[in-house]
């Protein structure tokens, strides 16, 4: 198999994880350590998060080749790539949470869902809280309202039953 085999081979796998992909943001990590990438790899592992180094040639024409026009602007300088293929806030959340204390990670843009997202987007993405905690919240403030609800009844029952004895 050629060089040219080999790369073709890269793009079309590429195109496939984009197509899967609920999320992908693109970073830049220029000045990380390795014990620090070892530590955000991990991190996104155990997220269910995939986070790999393409090279900007590659990506750009995986997505070209799937319509996703504007990408190139921020494909300058080393780019990492975290995809999600479940929680399309995960990549940018831990990317965030990751930049706060390793100044070396940058969030730079990122395919959510299938549009664009310009750093600006990903920055809020990043600040949705996950899914688990949304659900949560959620069902918080349903059984709120229902635990007053029952309240209410069982105190009127509690009168009502004093009123007849």
């Amino acid at each position: 198999m050629g060089n040219r085999e080999i790369k073709e081979a890269k793009v079309r796998e590429l195109v496939e994880k984009f197509q899967r992909a609920q999320a992908i943001i693109l970073t830049s990590y220029i000045g990380i350590t390795v014990a620090e990438d070892t530590e955000l790899r991990r991190k996104m592992r155990e997220a269910g998060v995939e986070y790999k180094v393409v090279k900007n040639t590659m990506t750009l024409r995986a997505a070209k080749e799937l319509g996703f026009e504007g990408l190139e602007t921020y494909l300058e300088g080393p780019v990492a790539l975290a995809i999600s293929y479940d929680d399309p806030t995960a990549p940018a959340r831990l990317l965030a949470e990751f930049g706060e204390t390793h100044k070396a990670i940058e969030l730079k843009a990122g395919i959510v869902q299938g549009q664009l997202f310009d750093t600006a987007k990903v920055k809020e993405l990043s600040k949705i809280p996950p899914r688990e905690v949304l659900l949560a919240k959620f069902l918080g403030s349903i059984k709120s309202p229902v635990s007053k609800l029952v309240y209410v009844l069982d105190a009127i029952r509690k009168q009502k039953e004093e009123a007849n004895a």
